[in-house]
């Protein structure tokens, strides 16, 4: 594939999950579950590959595709990752379009299929360079077919929005044929669809019959009509693609054993992935004065995010000769990896990802408060501070540089977050981020020291000798970075080792808000560790979550961690350890 060919596919698919926190802020239909931006950002990653491994990118997109709107996204893009000239653009989108449309047992006009057959009329003959496109003409062929998706479809018209799925594949397409045109011709989605990317208030979402959306990749000798035929009986919102590896299916289901079994009597399932569906009402953005905005690198989840309003902008996980966005990764899969011996890593989001990040927050918020990754860990804080130079005149995004990462960014993000979301004012905000930041405290237990030699976080001879005597460091990571605190042996001396920290720090009777992090021993921390701070500290609020992944890669299995506020936060909603 040409270079310019695969650095537009990436930089379209940068550009959409940079924006897909709006795209399941406003995603009803076919059910309100709110992840049709969580669901494109993973079917479609494999994308981020073209340049270092084009062959494997059809591939590994296929076993990808989750959800209604990333299989169909997936079934759209694979003859367009085939193209190797600009003259071969035309018939593959309308490959892609006929295949989308295959894919999908009842195709609706108003989703992103409507835009595929726009942007196939929309482009001009083969012959035509991409530097002679009237991309105006194009883009603007795109917007229309999206904005009418609010009067297709009668769900749309009620909530008062556009299609989420045509939406994402607008803000893909717009960054993609600027790329191959050679011109920067993006707009804020937020200008171009104004007044309809806000859900009425009025609307509320109705209870899809089926409760599971199940994701399958089957090896069968059936192909995709057959198959798609017999899973009609089965379930509902059905998508039928196949690939080198078999056939994908999605739909959701009340029955799960009945589709197992007859999916089995097709052929072999090769993965099965399931989801309770659960139709929710997004969250109303409170009349708050302040967003808040911070980087995956704390320990903050994906569902607290969405309670609380935040923004989380990831970085990428490498495991083998994959990556993906490091808040849709599955931590099981990468501490198995890891344990295997299989190399793992972090990749930031690219220069362009992180702007767009920025953009998509200031062009949705009035005010957005930027809890920046400790600056010597990461370049976000110098990305950060120089598109603000450059592009927000009016310093309605302020930057904090934490100087902290993995819990203890999150317990000040957390706690931030929920102050913001009380309605105080931008610099009571602001002031209390800076105070959380001087009086949180973080130490990190370590299980294995030749995770961190294997990422070059320390020599390779220190992590041998480490394991060799059965060390397990704990660390603190601060402004200047992790510094060693102590050396214990066993879990029990780790233990001993946080209690007399709290036992220092913390007054007796004090209302601490404590987060605990596990790597793949959750029973372990949520059994010893929580239950020895809670007997130290009766009144303290305790937070159980996955320490960040990017954390989790450098560290490893068996590392836990624990951060801490010692101020009363006692009134923070936040779901705590049971």
């Amino acid at each position: 594939m040409e270079p310019l060919f695969s650095s537009a596919f990436i930089h379209g698919y940068e550009r959409l999950a940079a924006w897909s926190d709006l795209l399941d802020q406003i995603n009803v239909f076919p059910v309100a579950d709110a992840d049709t931006g969580r669901n494109l950002k993973i079917s479609l990653a494999p994308l981020r590959l073209l340049a270092e491994k084009p062959a494997e990118v059809s591939r590994q997109m296929l076993r990808a595709a989750t959800g209604n709107a990333g299989n169909i996204a997936a079934a759209f893009f694979q003859p367009l990752v085939e193209v190797r000239q600009p003259d071969q653009m035309a018939a593959a989108v309308s490959r892609g379009v006929r295949q989308a449309f295959r894919a999908v047992a009842d195709p609706k006009p108003g989703t992103m299929l409507t835009l595929f057959e726009a942007l196939a009329s929309a482009l001009p003959p083969p012959a035509q360079p991409p530097s002679a496109w009237d991309l105006e003409a194009i883009v603007g062929r795109l917007e229309k077919s999206v904005d009418e998706t609010s009067d297709t479809l009668p769900e749309l018209r009620q909530a008062g929005v556009v299609d989420a799925g045509a939406l994402g594949m607008f803000i893909f397409m717009e960054a993609f044929l600027g790329g191959l045109a050679g011109c920067d011709h993006q707009r804020p989605v937020t200008e171009r669809f104004n007044g309809k990317l806000t859900i009425s208030g009025q609307w509320r979402p109705e209870r899809d019959s089926a409760r599971y959306c199940v994701n399958a990749l089957i090896q069968s000798e059936k192909g995709r009509s057959e198959t798609r035929h017999l899973l009609g009986d089965w379930g509902e919102s059905v998508v039928v693609n196949e690939g080198t590896d078999g056939v994908k299916v999605h739909l959701h289901t009340d029955d799960r054993d009945t589709l197992r079994s007859g999916l089995s009597a097709i052929g072999q399932v090769v993965s099965w992935r399931e989801e309770q569906i659960e139709p929710v009402l997004p969250a109303a953005e409170p009349d708050q004065p302040v967003h808040i905005m911070t980087d995956a690198a704390g320990s903050v989840t994906r569902e607290d995010a969405l309670a609380l309003g935040m923004t989380l902008l990831d970085s990428y996980l490498v495991v083998g000769d994959q990556a993906w966005p490091e808040t849709l990764s599955a931590p099981d899969a990468l501490y198995a990896a890891m344990a295997r011996g299989e190399k793992v890593s972090t990749a930031q989001a690219s220069v362009f990802q992180r702007q767009q990040s920025y953009l998509s927050a200031l062009s949705r918020f009035r005010k957005v408060l930027y809890l920046c990754v400790g600056s010597v860990y990461t370049g976000n804080f110098a990305t950060a501070t120089a598109w603000q130079a450059a592009n927000d005149p009016q310093r309605r995004m302020s930057i904090l540089d934490t100087g902290a990462a993995s819990g203890r960014l999150g317990i000040v993000a957390l706690a931030t977050a929920h102050f913001a979301r009380q309605g105080h004012e931008p610099p009571a905000v602001l002031d209390f981020a800076q105070r959380a930041v001087t009086q949180s405290q973080e130490l990190v237990f370590l299980d294995q020291l030749k995770f961190l030699a294997a990422g070059g976080r320390i020599s390779k001879t220190q992590g041998f000798f480490g394991d060799l005597l059965r060390m397990k460091p704990i660390i603190t990571p601060g402004a200047q970075g992790a510094a060693r605190v102590g050396v214990v042996r066993t879990p029990k001396d780790q233990l001993a080792f946080a209690r007399k920290r709290l036992e220092q720090e913390i007054a007796p009777g004090a209302a601490p808000l404590v987060l605990l992090q596990y790597s793949n021993n959750r029973a372990w921390v949520e059994a010893a560790a929580a239950q020895e701070v809670r007997r130290l500290l009766p009144a303290a609020r305790i937070l159980l979550r996955p320490l960040s992944l990017t954390s989790g890669a450098h560290m490893g299995p068996g590392t836990w961690a624990l951060a801490w506020l010692p101020q009363a936060f006692d009134t923070l909603g936040l779901r705590s350890a049971p």
